[in-house]
């Protein structure tokens, strides 16, 4: 990492850093209060780069969000700059899907060896991002500043799963095999330029506060929607017809530079154009 005050700065972190678990836990909840989920690039037509300088510049020093492959890699490179001994993972989502779904690797995320055990990082799964870390060799439920998670064995792997509503939901599979960055690059390109993948025709933005989690997400065939999960009570739900309405919620809400995406009007024009022609009976 280049400037890693520049990075602590980013995310409103104060105080001496090192390497222990007041420093990781701190981290860990404030990165996803400031640096958002949102895969606007792939949902703009643009390529998604993995070089650790144009990550840093992007989500530091430009001020956007990104998705897990970038998210997790600048994450990783801040928490190895103060000292922890960190392991890229690879995951397969199953989230909406059964737990034993055959999918690919498409997530990434940190194991964290710290102050004797293994600590599960992740600043980068969207809506269920999260903000406290996990004992990794622990099958119990686990509080986080948000819902609680825990980590269920499966067949040789593990299983994220977090309470929502009072059900237990899966997340995403993996193992332990250490991954290169390389092992990144396939699947970054795939669901940034893939017509196949949602992330190029819905767009997803997340950002967690103190007191809960926003989430926009935008498709072809539910429209856009703007949600408000409180860390008690019931979700907050509207649905967003103008698209001027839906910048000024990247602005105010997710605090995003528009400026550094030209076309984006334009984009969810489209996508709002194409909802309305699936709702005609």
């Amino acid at each position: 990492m280049t400037d890693l005050a520049a990075y602590l700065d980013r995310i409103g972190f104060t105080g001496a850093a090192r390497a222990d678990m007041t420093t990781l836990r701190g981290i860990a909840r404030l990165h996803p209060q400031s640096i958002v989920f949102e895969n606007l690039d792939a949902f703009t037509g643009r390529a998604v780069s993995l070089a650790p300088e144009d990550v840093e510049q992007k989500l530091v020093q430009r001020r956007r969000g990104g998705w897990c492959f970038e998210q997790n890699l600048l994450l990783g490179n801040a928490l190895r700059a103060l000292g922890f001994q960190v392991v890229d993972l690879a995951a397969r989502v199953v989230w909406n899907r059964p737990p034993d779904a055959l999918v690919p690797r498409t997530h990434r995320l940190l194991l964290v060896h710290c102050e004797g055990r293994d600590w599960l990082v992740d600043g980068g799964f969207g809506g269920q991002t999260l903000t406290g870390v996990l004992d990794a060799d622990s099958d119990a439920p686990q509080p986080t500043p948000h819902e609680p998670f825990r980590l269920r064995r499966m067949d040789g792997q593990q299983v994220l799963e977090s309470q929502i509503r009072g059900e237990w939901l899966p997340l995403f599979r993996f193992d332990r095999q250490p991954q290169l960055p390389i092992d990144f690059e396939a699947a970054n390109f795939q669901l940034a330029h893939d017509t196949a993948s949602h992330f190029t025709f819905a767009a997803t933005v997340s950002r967690t506060t103190a007191d809960g989690r926003h989430v926009m997400r935008g498709h072809p065939q539910h429209g856009v929607e703007m949600v408000f999960h409180p860390l008690s009570g019931e979700s907050q739900r509207r649905e967003i017809r103008q698209v001027g309405e839906i910048l000024r919620i990247l602005d105010e809400v997710f605090e995003l530079p528009l400026e550094e995406l030209p076309g984006l009007r334009e984009r969810f024009e489209r996508l709002l154009a194409r909802h309305a022609e699936l709702r005609i009976p």
